[in-house]
């Protein structure tokens, strides 16, 4: 197949028309608590057989460009993850990643095989396709909830690790090697190549960051492109010696995104704008894959079924399970299990055993794009009003900018905006009263539209917007000051809520 001026022409015109509405579509999937990956599917379906006319069936295609969307995804999730928040709940998002999927796999694939009359082959993949958690989901979602950070930070490490078991699950299945090998092998395969991509992902992201602190590149736009071509270079590491290279790459990112590098902001921008343009890709792909003729009340059937299943059953159990590697309250427990957001990455699965061309490939796919679909629409803009009724949701807490590093000077501060929400004991505390860390301060205050430079008299209230320049080092310390404020008032000092070191 050729490809001339002409088609190159159709392509982008159709190309940025299609981009600039999905980039508008944004504000409103965000107004409604949506992930936007529900208007790109719509879009993708639009423009496919059942629409426009585009013609779109290369399943192989599909699969390779799909995977090269989630690596750019997973790059911008590490890139943009603070370690100090997810590190307290690493150990249940490993534990949801591995044992949580293992459990939901299992639960899914024998409610599809006993209730569904699936055979077993198609009843596992479906069980490992829809275990995944979505990256893209969880990080646009959850990070407009006001949640704390036990529970952001368990959800964000479980999507951005859980995709490595699952793709080598899908893998093994979808060739037949799981049973041809054996349960045995399969697993010691799987911890093999997530041991491997942890290990790649480790030595990848100290490495280039020790080489990006050291290169003082001509211009600041190289920066980002290096730090991208950094966690893309683990990803292509992990897949040649048959690692994980979805683990590679997010552990690179994660390391590298927390690592005191030059132009960190224009990094993290750089990312979000790619990440972007790789979700869009990705979901009207997808969408266009789809042939809605397929899609008949048997398929809605199976696809609502097995949501029930893996919504009430199997996500329930996996997180109870993982419960027991780290204690949570019921509430946090019951929250992180209605909060298992499923997007792209299932239907993206799904392409893997389509391109094997098994049987029953294309139901499978048909199955989980209604499930993503549905339970989508029924988790995600009911998240907040969850958050709330569970009493998980937390106040207003600093929300962090970071400021751009110099390559030379390495100006290594942060930027906290902070807001005063109804509830808080901050208000009618002076500026003075917070006693924040040594060399902490409050710059600007915000009061109904009009900026004020505070005094140490200037005295807070409900609604006013707070800018706190910290030190990078102290900025911990600083919020948990700022915290205490908030719950305790000026008497935060004698109710055991004073700052590190006053």
């Amino acid at each position: 197949m050729t490809f001339d001026a002409h088609q190159l022409d159709v392509f982008l015109l159709v190309g940025s028309a299609v981009t600039f509405l999905a980039v508008l579509a944004v504000r409103a999937s965000s107004r409604a608590g949506l992930p936007s990956l529900l208007i790109y599917l719509l879009m993708g379906v639009l423009l496919g057989e059942a629409g426009l006319g585009i013609d779109f069936e290369d399943a192989e295609l599909a699969h390779a460009l799909g995977f090269g969307a989630l690596v750019v995804i997973l790059a911008e999730g590490g890139l943009t993850t603070n370690w100090h928040e997810i590190r307290p709940a690493m150990r249940l998002g490993v534990a949801l990643s591995t044992l949580g999927v293992a459990i939901s796999v299992g639960v899914v694939a024998c409610g599809a095989h006993y209730l569904l009359g699936m055979d077993w082959q198609l009843a596992v993949l479906l069980g490992a396709c829809t275990s995944a958690t979505d990256a893209a989901a969880v990080f646009s979602v959850l990070r407009a909830v006001p949640l704390p950070r036990r529970l952001t930070g368990a959800l964000e490490a479980e999507s951005g690790l859980n995709d490595a078991p699952v793709v080598v699950l899908v893998v093994l299945i979808s060739s037949g090697a799981a049973a041809e090998d054996g349960p045995l092998a399969m697993a010691a395969l799987i911890v093999f190549e997530l041991v491997a991509g942890v290990a790649i992902g480790l030595a990848m992201g100290f490495g280039g960051a020790w080489v990006m602190r050291r290169a003082a590149l001509p211009s600041s736009g190289l920066y980002p492109i290096a730090i991208i071509c950094l966690t893309v270079l683990a990803y292509g590491t992990g897949a040649a010696v048959h690692a994980s290279g979805f683990a590679a790459v997010y552990v690179a990112a994660l390391v590298l995104g927390n690592a005191e590098l030059p132009h960190r902001a224009a990094t993290r921008s750089f990312s979000e704008g790619i990440a972007w343009i790789a979700q869009i890709g990705l979901f009207v792909m997808l969408g266009l894959l789809l042939s809605p003729g397929r899609i008949g009340w048997d398929v809605v059937g199976l696809a609502f079924a097995s949501g029930l299943v893996l919504t009430f059953v199997a996500r329930p159990l996996s997180v109870a399970a993982c419960g027991l590697v780290q204690r949570l309250p019921v509430r946090d427990m019951a929250f992180i299990s209605w909060a298992g957001l499923r997007g792209a990455v299932p239907i993206v699965f799904t392409t893997i055993p389509l391109a094997e061309g098994i049987d029953g490939a294309e139901q499978l796919f048909d199955i989980v794009f209604v499930l993503v679909v549905i339970y989508t629409l029924l988790t995600g803009p009911t998240l907040p009003l969850v958050a709330r009724l569970l009493r998980v949701a937390r106040r207003s807490e600093p929300r962090d900018l970071d400021l751009e590093a110099a390559p030379l000077e390495r100006i290594a501060a942060d930027l906290l905006q902070v807001t005063i929400s109804p509830r808080s004991l901050m208000h009618g505390v002076e500026v003075g009263e917070l006693r924040l860390p040594k060399g902490a301060s409050v710059s600007m205050v915000i009061r109904e539209g009009e900026t004020i430079v505070p005094e140490p008299r200037t005295v807070l209230r409900r609604g006013d917007e707070l800018l706190v320049v910290t030190p990078r080092k102290i900025r911990e310390q600083t919020e948990q000051r700022l915290r205490a404020v908030s719950l305790g008032g000026r008497l935060a000092q004698w109710l055991d809520h004073r700052a590190p070191g006053r």
